[in-house]
């Protein structure tokens, strides 16, 4: 239930870094989803202080670092436009914050273990190397994914659409495995549901309006103006050559 604050932290940093404009049905937008994954996700539950925190931390952590990705993406002088190339400059950060909290938590589990570094039979060995060629592929994927989808919309965008999965998730579960969902948690599904079509109708409306006209304009203008001083800047060179080649024909 508290990570449904996570898009509000998105949308905040996102007006405060002057990425996203404050529009009522932006902010329309995001409460219903957050309000609706609330109230899909609520259930009566003892309340623990030090857990609150630490995921309402994470989701204020999360906002600042996917609006800054996006920042950095969408900088046309970093040179990052490409997933892969953000992925090779953040992906060693992410490793070194990631391999001290591995090597405490796992690493003497791991580096005992008969499956990998003590292992006997080799089949176990194949297999477990396997799964963890294959995880690393698909967090690979994800990874380009996730870049692509910031660079190419927004960090909002991608935080609705990790919403969506998340639903879907729950709803797998109560399918599967049998969890119980009350008449609360259809309303906030429906709510939930309501804001992600409203953003993705607001998006087709936006690229079919194809931006701000005026911008566009500007930018027109400025490359007929370039275009039209390189022209004449030609043809000036080609008369000096004519000129030239006239004076020494005189001579």
């Amino acid at each position: 239930m508290t990570k449904s604050s996570a898009v509000l932290f998105i949308l905040i940093f996102s007006l405060i870094f002057k990425l996203e404009e404050l529009r009522a049905a932006l902010v329309l937008v995001v409460l219903l989803i957050a309000g609706g994954l609330f109230m899909f996700t609520y259930k009566s539950t003892q309340f623990n202080m030090e857990g609150f925190f630490l995921v309402l931390g994470a989701s204020f952590i999360g906002g600042i670092r996917w609006t800054l990705t996006q920042m950095l993406l969408q900088k046309a002088e970093l040179g990052l436009q490409n997933p892969i190339d953000t992925m090779f400059h953040l992906q060693p950060l992410m490793f070194l914050g990631l391999f001290p909290l591995f090597a405490v938590f796992e690493g003497l589990h791991l580096s005992t273990s008969e499956k990998i570094f003590r292992f006997q039979d080799t089949g176990p060995l194949l297999r477990v190397l396997g799964s963890l060629f294959l995880g690393g592929i698909l967090a690979f994927g994800l990874g380009f994914s996730e870049f692509l989808l910031v660079s190419r919309t927004s960090s909002l965008t991608l935080s609705i659409a990790g919403i969506f999965k998340e639903v879907c998730t729950l709803l797998l579960a109560a399918h599967l495995l049998g969890d119980q969902i009350s008449l609360l948690n259809w309303l906030g599904f429906v709510l939930c549901l309501l804001g992600i079509s409203l953003h993705v109708v607001l998006k087709a409306l936006h690229s079919r309006g194809g931006g701000d006209p005026k911008t566009q304009k500007d930018l027109g203008s400025n490359t007929d103006l370039e275009l039209l001083l390189r022209s004449n800047q030609q043809e000036d060179e080609d008369n000096e050559e004519e000129d030239g080649f006239v004076a020494l024909g005189q001579q």
